[in-house]
C-alpha cells in the first residue's frame, strides 16, 4: 500500500468482522495507483451478474488504463456527458491487502434510478462471498453515500432470486419498499 495512495480508510471491529480474525478493511475509491488490482478485479466479474453491468469484462490492462480506468473516475465529475448521465463513483473494498469487492454510488436519482437501479450497485468476488464482505461494504458505502446524496434515503434494487444480497441489504437496515417481476426496491434510511 503507497502513501502516495488517495482513499477513504476505515477501522472496522464490527461482529463480522472479529469473528472472521479481520481486524481492518477499507474502501478505496477508485484511483491509478490501485489501476492492476482493479483491472484484474473488474475484468474477472461477468458481463452482467445479478443486475450489475459490466461492460469491461475482458479488456485487456493495456485498453483499461489508456481508456477504461480514466473514464470510470471521470464519472465522478462528468464533462460534456449526456443529459441523462448521473455522476457515479467507484469504490472497492479492501481487506488486508486484498480486493475483494466493488461498491459504486450514482450521486442523485433521475426517474429512471429512483424506479430501476437505485443510488448504488455492488459485487464481491465470488471467492469472498458469504463471509461477511457484502454486508461491511455496503455499510462503509452507505456512510459515504449519506454525505452525497441529497435524497432521505438510499435507494437500492435486487433481483428477487439474489437472497444473499437482501439479507446484506437487510443488515444494513434496508426495508422493502416496493417490488415487480424480477426485483425487490430495498430503502435504507439517511
Amino acid at each position: 500500500m503507497g502513501s502516495a495512495c488517495k482513499y477513504i480508510e476505515f477501522d472496522v471491529f464490527s461482529k463480522e468482522s472479529a469473528m472472521k480474525g479481520k481486524e481492518y478493511m477499507e474502501l478505496r475509491k477508485i484511483n491509478t495507483q490501485d489501476a492492476f488490482a482493479q483491472w484484474e478485479y473488474t475484468t474477472t466479474l461477468p458481463s452482467d451478474e445479478n443486475g450489475l453491468t459490466n461492460p469491461n469484462h475482458g479488456v485487456s490492462y493495456d485498453e483499461y488504463l489508456e481508456n477504461v480506468l480514466p473514464t470510470l473516475i471521470s464519472y465522478e465529475h462528468p464533462v460534456n456527458m449526456p443529459e441523462w448521465f448521473v455522476p457515479e463513483t467507484y469504490y472497492y473494498l479492501w481487506d488486508e491487502g486484498h480486493l475483494v469487492g466493488e461498491f459504486r454510488i450514482r450521486h442523485y436519482l433521475t426517474e429512471a434510478l429512483r424506479t430501476g437501479a437505485g443510488h448504488i450497485g455492488y459485487s464481491i468476488l465470488k471467492g469472498f462471498r458469504g463471509k461477511g464482505y457484502g454486508t461491511e461494504g455496503l455499510r462503509l458505502t452507505v456512510q459515504i453515500a449519506k454525505s452525497i446524496i441529497p435524497e432521505d434515503e438510499i435507494y437500492l434494487r435486487v433481483n428477487k432470486d439474489n437472497i444473499a444480497s437482501q439479507k446484506v441489504m437487510i443488515k444494513n437496515g434496508a426495508r422493502l419498499a416496493g417490488e415487480d417481476n424480477q426485483h425487490m426496491f430495498m430503502r435504507i434510511p439517511k
